[in-house]
């Protein structure tokens, strides 16, 4: 609802997703400038902020990678223009080098960081947790604990940012991002600053010699955070125990010290400034208990610097428990009212009287079997895999696949045949192919295969691309050219030829970029499978870098440039059980599209869920399969 972020009623409260609040508050900071990589739970954020770009006269852009966001805004905060930079806990990662120096060479337009942690991993290969980063690279860090909190931090963080010359940070977690709770509005700005002229002796450098102011202003900004709104105390004045908690586990201990009726003897410390701790604040109400239990997402990173605290305070005795202190909670994943509810059972001894549940007899208990993750109907990547797994298989070699991040992580599973090896991270698995490759001169003489997608390619394949051209490693490098970063919502990349703000683009093409890098480089279409196996086939018996495009629009955006052909199944044609194939269309190729009728014995098409790829009906031994036109690719 790109409307509710730009509408101009301070005062009025609506229903907002966290990732709605948070642009909301940036454009409420007055920000002109923002850039970001699409990653869940943080994707939302510059897609509304594009939407609505022209209307709230800012600029946003869907960045090449992090690190191109952050500098970015970097460059912009260099002309003293409000900008914001988002992406998800793995980006943070990958930004490590430029968020270390940006904290050394400061700001002078205010730049907030959202970064978006996903607990339990739903949508990520990890669940760093990225406060780590924060401490490392000497920055402040602010953690909301609902959606109004994560719009008016981000607000704040402006303020702050300008005040201390340095980048700040804000934390979210997916509950935030993706949850939904009320907002209350705040003013719009009539007017923003236009940029600063850069004079001659202004600078913006990442060099040591800064590393004294770095330290002045962390420490500026914890006598800041002793006075901050976003800290506050909730409980009796001498409590039993203290819950200290930040982020989303303040509403899990809020419900649970109600639910438990302790709300007269266990108090709730809660901090919105998780680095760096105001010290002073914590000590004065720690100094009333015995004992306190940390609640937290993912890593006892606020536990160990309570911890850091206590230790340097003789008058605080205090048994503390968190998830590395006496283990009152798990030590990772996503928390949840239950676990702090066990946490504090066992810690006060006190009970609670569950409601009664309807126990279902064990011989009338029906076992769910689990949903595994696959492709969506009529995906490209269903049919490079399987012609990948079958090329290899007439290999007289066993092939090694390298793999990367997206749509096809699904290749080391059930839906892509079992056929990664290896996954590391974005880019992992050319640089890591381009290592097997090279062994080839002390005898490994398997075929090395890498994977990655059209989004990939751009964000972190083309400097391993370079190195193993530069290396000649024997490897075959296949790029999977859906035309969308699919995994995160359908973002434009550079090769799409469209801006986050939906203004046309010159397309960046990738055969070129590969051609000019000076690599053997094929076009192919994953939907002919025999004419690309054979390619294939014959492109790993060459020696040497070759680079493969296997280029196939995502069946999602197909079907919304066009109207959907018509596939089904000639039962006359179709030898069901009887059939040499075993069952291909249902069982081995897996489309969520195809249904096996098995009363009937013959194969059945959900033409519903169908979205008329039509690769089954070139598979079907039998010519069974048939489709609008005859043939597949119309």
């Amino acid at each position: 609802m790109e409307w509710m972020i730009i509408a101009n009623e301070p005062g009025k409260t609506y229903l907002m997703q966290g990732n709605e609040a948070i642009a909301r508050g940036a454009l409420e900071a007055g920000i002109r400038f923002a850039a970001a990589y699409p990653g869940s739970p943080s994707s939302e954020i510059l897609a509304m902020l594009g939407h609505v770009a022209e209307k709230a006269d800012i600029y946003a852009e869907w960045s090449t990678n992090e690190t191109c966001a952050l500098e970015a805004c970097l460059g912009a905060s260099f002309a003293k223009v409000r900008s914001l930079c988002i992406m998800k806990q793995n980006g943070v990662l990958t930004v490590g080098d430029a968020l270390h120096s940006a904290s050394l060479s400061g700001v002078r337009g205010g730049l907030v960081l959202v970064v978006a942690d996903d607990p339990s991993a739903h949508s990520s290969t990890n669940e760093f947790d990225s406060r780590h980063q924060a401490r490392a690279a000497a920055v402040p860090m602010l953690e909301p604990v609902n959606m109004q909190e994560a719009k008016d931090m981000v607000k704040w963080g402006y303020e702050l940012s300008e005040q201390l010359q340095q980048l700040v940070m804000v934390r979210t977690v997916t509950r935030i991002n993706h949850g939904r709770s009320s907002v209350t509005l705040g003013e719009l700005p009539q007017e923003k600053p236009s940029p600063a002229v850069i004079g001659e002796w202004d600078r913006m450098v990442a060099i040591n010699w800064f590393k004294d102011a770095q330290i002045a202003k962390l420490a500026q900004a914890q006598e800041i955070f002793e006075d901050s709104p976003f800290n506050w105390y909730k409980g009796p004045e001498d409590p039993d125990m203290i819950i200290v908690t930040c982020g989303t586990g303040w509403l899990y201990s809020s419900e649970a010290v109600e639910s438990l009726g302790l709300k007269d003897t266990v108090g709730i410390l809660k901090i919105g400034t998780t680095w760096p701790l105001p010290e002073k604040f914590i000590v004065k109400h720690l100094v009333k208990t015995k004992k306190v239990l940390v609640v937290e997402e993912v890593d006892p990173f606020l536990e160990q610097n309570i911890a850091n605290i206590i230790a340097y305070h003789p008058e605080l005795n205090i048994e503390l428990s968190g998830r590395q202190g006496q283990k009152a909670i798990p030590r990772n994943g996503e928390l949840n009212p239950d676990i702090v509810l066990n946490a504090l059972t066992n810690l006060t001894g006190k009970t609670f009287a569950r409601p009664e549940t309807v126990v279902i007899p064990q011989e009338e208990a029906v076992a769910l079997p689990p949903r595994e993750l696959t492709f969506c109907a009529g995906c490209p990547h269903r049919a490079s895999f399987f012609l990948l797994k079958q090329t290899l298989r007439i290999h007289e070699g066993q092939g090694v696949v390298m793999g990367d991040i997206g749509c096809y992580t699904m290749g080391g599973q059930r839906a892509g045949h079992f056929l990664y090896g290896f996954l590391c991270c974005m880019g992992g698995g050319i640089n890591a192919a381009e290592g097997l490759g090279n062994l080839s001169r002390f005898g490994f003489d398997q075929p090395v295969v890498a994977l990655a997608g059209d989004s990939t390619f751009f964000h972190s394949c083309l400097p391993g691309l370079v190195n193993a051209k530069y290396h000649d490693s024997n490897m075959l490098f296949v790029i999977l050219d859906n035309s969308a970063t699919a995994m995160t919502g359908f973002q434009p990349h550079p090769g799409i030829g469209l801006t986050a703000m939906g203004k046309a683009a010159e397309p960046v093409s990738i055969q070129k970029v590969v051609e000019a890098i000076g690599c053997q480089v094929t076009v192919a279409d994953p939907f002919d499978i025999d004419g690309t196996t054979n390619t294939v086939y014959n492109l790993i018996k060459q020696p040497g870098l070759k680079v493969l495009i296997l280029k196939q629009e995502c069946a999602t955006l197909a079907v919304r440039k066009r109207e959907k052909p018509r596939v089904w199944v000639d039962q006359d044609l179709c030898r069901g059980d009887d059939c040499g194939c075993g069952r291909f269309c249902s069982r081995v190729w897996g489309c969520p599209g195809n249904i096996w009728d098995y009363e009937a014995g013959k194969a059945k098409i959900d033409e519903v869920v169908c979205v008329g790829c039509g690769v089954c009906a070139t598979l079907c031994p039998a010519g069974a399969i048939k489709m609008e036109g005859g043939k597949a690719d119309e």
